[in-house]
């Protein structure tokens, strides 16, 4: 299966820097409308087959545009919803506490999956999540898949399952607002990404470009 993975389109609390996971969460700001506008063509030349997103808002209004273009239901799952903030909800993403956040995610992409953002979700929860809706949409059959969901989430699971990303390749590369990454592959068969944002990714075991982790919130 061919998988896309989109994050949502810009919000206020995005221009913020604030760590908004709660379930509605904000609307997209103009410029947040216009890349949800942008997406049909953007991914013009994809076959996109279903397309899910998750239980925040941001993300049916980013895809709202790509579904009326495509004649598509937007399939709602809680499981690709962003990373809960718990306690550190709405706090500023560069603040010590959002730090804690990046660092708790991004440990969970390396196997330590037990630790548990405060007030929040630990690594297995936030990935079991995910595992599932990934699952549900290999079963169905399709052969290329978009899922809108969030910045953190995104790059937290697929720096766990894609066999050439590692957190340290993630940490480094925030998804800038509709960015996507690609893969390919099945939950039972495992996951390679192809492209991040544009730029092709290498087979794991060949040398190229890494980066140094960052705490940034998606």
């Amino acid at each position: 299966m061919r998988l896309l993975l989109v994050r949502h389109g810009q919000t206020p609390s995005n221009v913020g820097h604030l760590l908004d996971t709660a379930v509605p969460g904000p609307g997209l700001t103009p410029l947040g409308e216009a890349q949800a506008a942008a997406l049909p063509e953007a991914l013009a030349g994809e076959d996109i087959e279903a397309l899910y997103v998750s239980t925040l808002l941001r993300t049916q209004l980013t895809a709202a545009p790509l579904a009326a273009a495509r004649g598509l239901e937007a399939i709602v799952r809680d499981g690709i919803r962003e990373l809960s903030a718990g306690d550190l909800e709405m706090l500023p993403g560069e603040s010590p506490e959002g730090r804690v956040y990046m660092r708790t995610a991004f440990a969970w992409a390396t196997g330590a999956t037990a630790p548990r953002i405060p007030g929040g979700e630990n690594g297995e929860e936030a990935l079991g999540r995910y595992d599932a809706v990934i699952a549900e949409a290999a079963a169905s059959g399709a052969g290329a898949v978009a899922m809108v969901s969030h910045g953190a989430a995104i790059r937290v699971w697929v720096a766990a399952r894609a066999d050439n990303v590692d957190a340290a390749f993630a940490a480094a590369r925030p998804l800038a607002n509709t960015g996507v990454v690609v893969l390919e592959g099945s939950p039972s068969d495992g996951w390679k990404a192809l492209s991040w944002e544009g730029a092709t990714v290498l087979p794991a075991g060949e040398s190229g470009p890494t980066g140094e982790p960052v705490d940034t919130m998606g």
